[in-house]
């Protein structure tokens, strides 16, 4: 962020005694290498981040010699910001509608990035001397009103450090806005696999302590956390270059495409050694490129002797500023700067001579080398590293600081306070207006700027400015030109604060102008979820696949979820599909098919007993006892239509009917069974001499047989229909894609109980029944008995793992079919060979035969 503030000198308390002034006369043998004066009835201070001083270290045996001009670095790029404040002092001495009759002028000194000749700066500024004393006043300059601080965060706090002891006031920005706007710029394109770089900035590890939890807490991720050193001695320059060798060969090596850069304005000068000392790059043929993103304190900058190096590197960039505009008249401005014109002005021939790399032959001693300086060069003609003519964000800022202590004196000087401020020779006189009120006039001063951008202080003396995301695009020739993409705007919703233009973005040539990508595991589609990966950062996890009856239907969820009752699972697992309702109805082929083979066995049944009816007085009718006979037809005439109950839509009548109906019927018939089959027993054993047997042979007894086990049946059903009925019910859970209307059987106790009672019947017919097969008759039914109680218990014996496996609909189906197929057996066992003799051999249906014996 830029850290570009204003610090407003006040007076010390009158109520401090103060010294007497002294004209000093010291002289300071290192007199600063930079400085640029212009004189004005209110002067306003500047520490200029020009130059840097790359010298050999020295011990403190002697007094150091003074800087040559071999051991400077310009920053050349840095040159408009003095050229920014020059123009807004010309621009308000011109205009008489502030600060009428009042001319401002400035000194500004360099700080070349270093605490010492930071502070050294900061004391000429408030000391008429070209060297300073430590805890002693000497001729305090009065009309210095302002200072503009340095660029970089750490210039400020050197001069906040002096001017503290003074009581200065100052004015800080505010960088939350940027973070946060970084922030959703990642979030916006989906980086959560990011790097972090920091160039030697003394504040970078506070930097880092504020990005890391605030990205992390939204789902960023850091692959590697690099802190690059700043290079003070030339004797480090060896160490510092293999560390940044290092550095850039892990960056190329990281699976991040995303690098989010934070240092001073100048740190891209040095990042731009990185490729060229890369192990790397000389195994790699095609170099990996990468997203940086820089933060508005950085600036694409250029040494002189990096005129030629490619820029490839920082091709589509994406760079956060504060907002900037070109003020009116500020490149013609630029365009008419000459090392000739004006007088005054210490920076600008060094600075041609780095921008133009030349040299200036008065300037050389001994034979000059290189190109000769004219003069006459021109700067758009500079590549934009080293120079350029519309207004950056940084100038921008110098720019507006110049005019908010402007209008701050010019409300100052009108407002109503207890001391007017008085004219003396056309001038303005604040001596007996204390300058410290200007710090309060700089609070929520507001006002529009030459560029039409209105500039807003808030009441903490925070600039209410937006940041632009630009993105750098560069090219072979080394021209470089800045495209805005979007931005950031502090005074709308946080959901709205960010606004980018995707197409508008030049990406770096090895993405192939695809946006790219930087994650450390690629995401999980709809259908899987994420499974992290043990001692690994969040953002790299496994892809798993959703379990049964789960679904996923964003990307990189970190579980699958089940769907609603009434919907369930696509194939892929992606989303969720409402059921659709079904039950076992008489449309559909198998429950029409159940229906006509129910309804087709009842009418064999009713046509069995038809004939039976008609051939009531043949032998064979009359021999297996001809009541008992019609009892078991018509109850397995109602066994086959009460297999009806079970299909179609499951009212409450069917439901408490279907299986009390289905558990009566069919005890009544295989009590009718057990009662044959013992009425059989009784009356062999009644025909041997001396039998007690005969007094139990008769319809009494099989009447009780039959009322008795059938009534037990009929206690249970009732018991299960008064306790816990059958109801109608919609099972949403038994089959995935449907919702089956059926009849829920309230408790399955006494539907366990229904068919047990039923299966402990038949297992005592199939016991009597086997005992009595040899029995020598012509007519004897217990071998048909044996055979149809067999084929009954095996019908239902196969019902409960087939019941039990099936779900939804084909459970019922199941069950028909078990009624269908146990009443068929008892039908066609028993009754298919009476029917033959009767209709098909009458010859065998007499009296002589069945009372013959076989022996």
């Amino acid at each position: 962020m830029v850290t570009l503030f204003v610090l407003l000198l006040i007076p010390l308390p009158h109520a401090i005694s103060k010294p007497p002034i002294v004209k000093c006369h010291i002289h300071d043998p290192h007199t600063p290498l930079h400085q640029y004066h212009q004189e004005g009835h209110l002067i306003i201070g500047g520490i200029a981040s020009h130059s840097i001083i790359v010298s050999v270290s020295i011990p403190f045996i002697e007094n150091p010699p003074p800087t040559s001009f071999e051991e400077l670095n310009v920053v050349t790029k840095n040159y408009q910001h003095i050229l920014a404040l020059q123009f807004a002092v010309k621009e308000i001495n011109g205009n008489p509608q502030l600060l009428p009759n009042v001319t401002l002028g400035f000194r500004i000194y360099d700080s070349y990035f270093n605490a010492k000749w930071t502070s050294h700066a900061t004391m000429l500024l408030i000391s008429t001397l070209e060297t300073f004393v430590p805890n002693y006043i000497c001729d305090i300059k009065k009309n210095l009103i302002a200072i503009i601080g340095g660029l970089d965060s750490q210039t400020s706090l050197h001069v906040a450090t002096i001017l503290d002891i003074y009581k200065v006031p100052q004015m800080l920005p505010k960088e939350a806005l940027q973070y946060k706007g970084i922030l959703s710029l990642l979030l916006h394109f989906r980086w959560i696999w990011i790097g972090i770089l920091t160039f030697y900035d003394e504040n970078a590890e506070r930097f880092v302590q504020t990005v890391v939890p605030l990205f992390s807490h939204s789902g960023i991720c850091f692959a590697f956390i690099e802190r690059s050193h700043k290079l003070t001695y030339l004797t480090e320059m060896n160490d510092v270059f293999k560390l940044g060798a290092k550095i850039h060969d892990k960056i190329n090596d990281s699976k991040a495409n995303v690098v989010l850069a934070h240092g001073e304005s100048h740190a891209l000068a040095y990042f731009r050694w990185l490729p060229y000392l890369s192990e790397l790059e000389k195994i790699s043929t095609v170099p990996k490129g990468k997203v940086w993103i820089m933060t508005a304190q950085m600036e694409l900058t250029s040494f002189v002797y990096q005129r030629t190096w490619d820029t490839e590197i920082l091709h589509g960039v994406l760079s956060f500023t504060t907002h900037s505009n070109d003020p009116p008249g500020f490149r013609q401005f630029v365009q008419s700067k000459t090392p000739s014109s004006p007088k005054g002005d210490g920076f600008i021939l060094d600075f041609w001579q780095h921008a133009f790399g030349c040299v200036f032959p008065n300037r050389v001693v001994g034979s000059v080398k290189g190109d000769i300086c004219t003069g006459q060069e021109k700067l758009e003609n500079l590549p934009g590293p080293f120079f350029e003519m519309s207004m950056t964000s940084h100038s921008y800022n110098i720019y507006n600081a110049v005019y908010a202590v402007a209008h701050a004196l010019h409300a100052m000087s009108t407002s109503r306070v207890k001391h007017r401020p008085v004219m003396i020779n056309g001038g303005m006189k604040f001596d007996k207006q204390p300058l410290w009120q200007l710090h309060h006039f700089l609070r929520g001063i507001s006002f529009n700027n030459s560029a039409g951008d209105k500039i807003s202080l808030d009441q903490k003396g925070e600039i209410l400015a937006a940041f632009d995301i630009t993105n750098w695009v560069v090219s072979s020739n080394l021209s470089f030109h800045r495209v805005k993409i979007g931005g950031v705007d502090s005074l709308l919703p946080p959901q709205q604060a960010l606004t980018i233009n995707e197409g508008a973005i030049k990406w770096h040539h090895w993405f192939n102008q695809a946006q790219p990508k930087s994650v450390c595991t690629e995401s999980c589609r709809p259908g899987f979820c994420r499974k992290m990966k043990e001692g690994e950062a969040f953002c790299c996890y496994d892809c798993i696949p959703c379990p049964d009856g789960k679904i996923s239907d964003q990307e990189d969820m970190n579980d699958c979820y089940e769907c609603e009752d009434e919907k369930y699972p696509s194939k892929n697992k992606t989303i969720c599909i409402p059921k659709h309702t079904t039950f076992l109805s008489f449309e559909e082929p198998l429950g029409l098919s159940l229906a006509c083979s129910a309804l087709s066995f009842a009418f064999i049944t009713a046509l069995v007993l038809q004939i039976f009816v008609k051939h009531r007085d043949t032998p064979v009718v009359k021999a297996n006892n001809r009541d008992l006979t019609y009892a078991l037809l018509i109850s397995l005439l109602l066994c086959f239509l009460s297999a009806l109950l079970f299909i179609g839509y499951p009212h409450k009548v069917t439901c408490l009917l279907r299986q009390t109906a289905f558990g009566i019927i069919f005890s009544v018939a295989v009590s009718c069974v057990l009662a044959k089959t013992i009425t059989v027993v009784l009356a062999f054993m009644a025909t041997k001499p001396g039998s007690r047997m005969r007094k139990w042979v008769g319809k009494g007894l099989a009447n009780s047989i039959v009322l008795s086990c059938s009534l037990i049946q009929a206690l249970i059903c009732t018991v299960w229909l008064v306790i816990s009925p059958p109801f109608p019910n919609a099972d949403m859970k038994s089959v995935a894609e449907e919702i089956v209307l059926e009849c829920n059987e309230g408790t399955v106790t006494f539907f366990y109980c229904v068919l047990g009672y039923m299966g402990l019947l038949a297992l005592v017919s199939f016991t009597v029944a086997f005992l009595a097969r040899k029995l020598p008759d012509s007519f004897n039914e217990a071998k048909f008995i044996t055979f149809s109680m067999l084929v009954f218990c095996s019908v239902w014996l196969s019902f409960f793992p087939t019941y039990l496996s099936t779900k939804g609909k084909y459970m019922v189906a199941v069950e028909i079919f078990s009624i269908l197929a146990s009443s068929a057996g008892l039908l066609g066992c028993i009754f298919s060979p009476k029917c033959y003799i009767i209709l098909l051999k009458p010859e065998l249906n007499s009296r002589e035969y069945l009372i013959r014996r076989k022996f």
